[in-house]
């Protein structure tokens, strides 16, 4: 195999590569962590020392208005969004996450109110001059696209910021041309967006991530009704943009979400990420068994149970059985099913990637 570019876009195409790809998602505590205990200067050296095959751009800096500050702490973000940084502690160590204090569209009773909001953001905010050196900078892996987390491709997400969560789930059952004006806006911010990012990237890129949560432990979000009422239409153009462009498309839903495969696949979908393996209806050989002829997936490692909770021997063990149901004929990126977070052993961080070299390889 030439390079991590060409195992992962082998794999993609349901073919087997030398090695099952390799993928690193943790928080920057554990990777701080980890810098420290191998000795080594940078993230790079750290994705390089694992075999990492995959690499995440940010994509175009953020050029518009400046985002006002408040004395409470929070900081309104570019949707005028409203969050605050909070800390959580345990006595394996700390992690911070941004805490929504203010929706702005919570008072919103009617579509024009929605359509009267003053904050919606622009394309025109971002400079996308410096995409295609960022990606072409990582010339040998395979470029990932998934911007910043919280302004990721979207629209149940940024909908519960801009509405609070209950409001918009509330609007779907109730009120559903407020629900259709707000997610036909972020609908259309977004595809304006992606696009000037596609150009701009110049076919350095392979792949294109959304990331949007529609499951929870035991079951979807909201009903596959709603879903394919008010997000299947702009979960479908988002993947036809992307397309257009030759890129594939991953994307990120955490939970029980196996109602829905189906839809994805309808809707062109590349790679399902996340498999969350102590969600409901999620486990990686059933789903291959079911859909792996027209879907890929990516990651399976438990981040709930084995990792944070295990010795490095069953994590060993958790990798092993994870790569017997997702090697078999590709189409299965590796790695855990979110963040590797501050409450993880660093041994077991460690055992981890050591397994992944251990089991990974094709005959």
């Amino acid at each position: 195999m030439r390079d991590s570019r060409e195992r992962v876009l082998t794999t993609l195409d349901h073919r087997e590569p030398d090695r099952v790809p390799r993928d690193y998602w943790a928080a920057p505590e554990v990777t701080e962590r980890l810098l420290g205990e191998l000795c080594l200067p940078d993230r790079e050296a750290l994705l390089r020392h694992f075999g990492v095959d995959l690499r995440y751009v940010a994509g175009p800096g953020f050029v518009g208005l400046q985002r006002r500050r408040f004395e409470d702490g929070s900081v309104e973000d570019l949707w005028g969004v409203r969050r605050k940084a909070m800390t959580v502690d345990t006595a394996e160590g700390g992690w911070w996450y941004q805490h929504v204090v203010k929706s702005p569209l919570a008072g919103a009773e009617t579509a024009e109110d929605v359509e009267r909001h003053q904050g919606w953001p622009s394309a025109e905010w971002w400079d996308y001059s410096s995409v295609a050196e960022e990606c072409a900078a990582h010339a040998g892996c395979a470029v990932v696209f998934a911007g910043d987390r919280l302004d990721r491709t979207a629209q149940l997400k940024p909908a519960m910021y801009l509405r609070g969560t209950d409001r918009i789930l509330m609007d779907m059952a109730g009120e559903p041309e407020v629900a259709e004006a707000i997610l036909g806006r972020i609908k259309d911010y977004f595809l304006e967006y992606n696009r000037r990012v596609f150009e701009a990237a110049a076919g350095n890129m392979d792949i294109f991530m959304m990331g949007d949560d529609f499951g929870t432990q035991r079951g979807l979000y909201l009903s596959k009704e709603m879903w394919r009422r008010f997000l299947k239409p702009g979960f479908r153009a988002f993947i036809e943009l992307a397309h257009r462009y030759g890129l594939k498309v991953m994307h990120h839903t955490c939970g029980a979400v196996r109602e829905l495969i189906a839809d994805f696949i309808e809707c062109g979908l590349d790679i399902l990420q996340s498999l969350q393996p102590q969600a409901s209806g999620m486990d990686l050989r059933e789903l291959k068994r079911e859909f792996g002829r027209d879907l890929c997936f990516h990651g399976a490692i438990d981040v709930q149970g084995a990792l944070p909770h295990g010795t490095p021997s069953e994590v060993r063990e958790e990798v092993r059985r994870t790569m017997e149901a997702g090697r078999p004929g590709g189409g299965f990126i590796i790695c855990t099913a979110h963040n590797i977070l501050p409450d993880t052993p660093t041994a077991n961080s460690v055992s981890l990637f050591e397994a992944y070299e251990e089991f990974g390889r094709y005959a």
